[in-house]
């Protein structure tokens, strides 16, 4: 397949004043999969702050955790996040959160939410999560992607980030 071909299944369409056309390789800005960067690292967690919020006699439990932390790696700088977590009886759970991180990410500086989802069985905690669309901030603004994440209890996570500008 030509390059052209390639890019046919990725058109992007960009706005002049002139009319609305697929870009081309001309165009600087093109997404496609080769635009995209793996972002590896850390997260120590700081603050973890659980507070039950309804604990039925029968029924898994439903928490609410605000978690502070700090990350380190391809992704440098301080998060922020409030998870829902339901707790089952055998002690498993799963949550979603939104998380809020602070920092550099390549070289750039702002903010960007996170929205997590995952699952706690035995000591492993694992999610993923993808950058709210529109959230970014300061350099970061344009900021999408998608990773994950996994940790023993007790224990730093290991992280991921696939991301793109836009």
């Amino acid at each position: 397949m030509s390059t052209s071909g390639a890019l046919a299944a990725h058109n992007v369409y960009v706005c002049s004043r002139a009319s609305l056309r697929p870009k081309t390789i001309e165009d600087k800005e093109l997404v496609t999969e080769t635009t995209k960067r793996a972002a590896t690292g850390r997260i120590e967690v700081k603050t973890y702050e659980p507070r039950p919020y309804k604990e039925p006699a029968q029924g898994s439990n439903l928490v609410e955790i605000h978690v502070t932390e700090t990350l380190s790696g391809d992704i440098e700088g301080e998060g922020v996040a409030r998870f829902l977590q339901a707790v089952r009886d055998d002690g498993s759970a799963s949550f979603v959160g939104i998380e809020r991180v602070t920092g550099k990410l390549d070289g750039r500086e702002g903010s960007f939410l996170l929205q997590d989802a995952g699952t706690l069985e035995g000591t492993t905690v694992k999610g993923d999560w993808f950058v709210i669309p529109g959230s970014g901030t300061g350099e970061l603004a344009g900021l999408r992607g998608q990773g994950g994440f996994t940790a023993e209890l007790g224990q730093h996570a290991a992280i991921t980030l696939e991301y793109w500008f836009e």
